[in-house]
């Protein structure tokens, strides 16, 4: 059945400088594994039978329309500046502008390699891709900017990484864009003003088309991550790698490699086992984002008519960004404890729960939850120190008209918990995808109490922890 997709391909009319025109490598036998038929829906794509979706999102053929390329950045990774990286295993087949009229991006990843592969194989393995089409799918449902799992395909083909040969896989992804803070980086590390300027206007007639100069972008950026990384924090997502490169001009949350949500909480948990040092811990993604806002601020500064103004006005705008975080986390975690309003009341009692809950090792997500079914109480190593801090608590939400609504709306009951992702994953490669199924149908309603999946709200047993999660490249 022929596969319909209504491309249209803004990123490849501009220069050539800002990518690499180049089809797929074909694998030896793509079979789809899964395909999203409510993502397709919305983005008006049409027809396919298996076949012909594992041909197209394999890379193997090019659908009609596409105009595939691998795209170029820079960025800041660990904090070390590298001038050129670039999509090393992947390939932009092309856009589309969905059901809302939002135009979207069809990226392939694991397609083989581009010119920018440094030395890497540009494939992908089965269980990074899993994982990345599980988690983006759970972020989405928890109400959190991400980019999406469209597709995904075995390649009837092994790739090698430290623990040998394992099996290949492509993961079709769509995203708002897949421009990036290195994208911004690339241009302004080559002083190549003409191609900064031509991002700049693409950017923002794509994205943030009532943005009036540079600062204005800056500011309306700053924004999004500001609200970003505090939606991760209320989850207790940890992104794993925060490198500019990852940071996403549209605000989405994009590039799952060694993500992770916590299980019992601790501020400084850090699973990535590239992240030595904790740059990128749980409660250093808020400083690190206004690390990397001030690369973005110093990438747009040519743009600039008077630079000693610009960086004037760009430091003001990033110095203020930690007030914009510190308000988006009093209103994310305010409504967790059922408070309407966040204020510094609430913000005192939410702070003297996240220190009761480090010192008594509590499950973030389940004494969250679990303040609106009640057993709170019973995540805590001493019970007392939760009653201790429920007694106030309980007097200050007596002032709420509706506290159980707001907490239900902010605490999800079910998360993608890391040893039963690391579950699926060895299921797959077992051959039984039953497991990914069910993680995909139970964490699209993750508000919702589902009785049938009350195991899946389990911590983890001691034998069971996963310490290190890993990028899969």
């Amino acid at each position: 059945m022929h596969l319909a997709i209504p491309f249209d391909n803004s990123y490849a009319r501009l220069p050539e400088q800002f990518y690499t025109r180049q089809v797929a490598t074909r694998v030896c036998a793509p079979r789809l594994i899964r395909f999203n038929d409510g993502l397709a829906a919305e983005l008006g794509i049409a027809g396919g039978d298996e076949a012909a979706l594992a041909a197209a999102f394999s890379g193997n053929e090019t659908p009609k329309g596409a105009e595939p390329l691998a795209q170029v950045y820079a960025g800041h990774q660990f904090g070390g500046f590298s001038p050129q990286l670039g999509d090393g295993r992947a390939l932009l087949l092309g856009e589309l502008v969905d059901n809302t009229g939002q135009r979207r991006d069809i990226q392939l990843k694991g397609s083989g390699p581009t010119p920018y592969s440094r030395m890497g194989d540009g494939r992908a393995w089965l269980g990074p891709v899993l994982r990345e089409y599980v988690v983006s799918e759970a972020m989405h449902a928890l109400g959190i900017p991400s980019t999406r799992a469209l597709a995904a395909v075995s390649t009837g083909e092994q790739v090698w990484r430290e623990a040998g040969a394992l099996p290949g896989a492509v993961l079709t992804r769509v995203a708002s864009s897949h421009i990036r803070v290195g994208t911004f980086q690339y241009f302004a590390a080559r002083r190549d003003l003409a191609s900064l300027r031509t991002l700049y206007d693409y950017t923002v007639a794509r994205h943030y088309p009532h943005v009036e100069d540079p600062a204005h972008l800056l500011s309306e950026v700053i924004g999004r991550q500001a609200r970003l990384v505090a939606s991760w924090l209320s989850v207790g997502f940890i992104h794993g790698v925060m490198n500019t490169d990852n940071t996403a001009i549209s605000g989405e949350t994009i590039d799952y490699g060694p993500c992770a949500f916590m299980d019992t909480y601790h501020p400084q948990t850090v699973y990535s086992s590239i992240d030595a040092h904790g740059r990128y811990a749980y409660d250093n993604q808020a400083n690190v984002i206004v690390w990397n806002m001030a690369q973005f601020a110093t990438a747009l500064v040519p743009l600039m008519p008077d630079a000693g103004a610009a960086v004037e006005e760009f430091t003001a705008l990033v110095h203020a960004m930690p007030d914009r975080i510190e308000a988006e986390w009093r209103r994310a975690f305010c409504a967790k404890i059922g408070l309407a309003k966040a204020g510094p009341e609430g913000a005192a009692l939410v702070g003297d729960l996240l220190a009761r809950m480090a010192d008594g090792q509590a499950d973030f997500t389940n004494t969250f939850r679990a303040l609106v079914s009640g057993g709170a109480r019973d995540q805590f190593l001493d019970p007392m120190a939760f009653d201790t801090w429920e007694e106030g608590w309980r007097t200050r939400i007596a002032r709420e008209a509706d506290p159980e609504s707001l907490m239900r709306a902010a605490n999800p009951a079910l998360i993608p918990r890391n040893h039963q992702v690391e579950e699926m994953i060895q299921s797959a490669l077992a051959g039984d995808f039953a497991p990914f199924e069910r993680l995909l149908h139970v964490l699209s309603r993750p508000f919702e109490d589902q009785p049938e999946a009350a195991d899946l709200t389990r911590p983890p047993r001691p034998s069971e922890v996963v310490r290190q999660t890993f990028c899969g490249t």
